[in-house]
């Protein structure tokens, strides 16, 4: 008999992080800390955006540094 592979889904979580830049919008950090935690990918954009908007904008930073240094 041969063993029987765990399906893999969009809400498996990932052993490293890298960016999703097929399923991502912008560069990607999003779907691939949602991917990351196995979270929801829309979650992980409403967060930032609400981050964004309630931390003067600082998040915009954090998000292009995770952008350029990952992968």
């Amino acid at each position: 008999m041969t063993p029987i592979k765990p399906v893999e889904n969009d809400m498996t979580p990932s052993r490293t992080f890298r960016l999703e830049k097929v399923n991502g919008k912008f560069m990607g950090v999003c779907s691939g800390i949602a991917n990351y935690f196995g979270w929801d990918a829309n979650l992980v954009r409403i967060a930032f955006v609400l981050g964004t908007i309630f931390g003067a904008g600082s998040l915009i930073l954090v998000y292009l540094a995770i952008g350029l240094i990952v992968d």
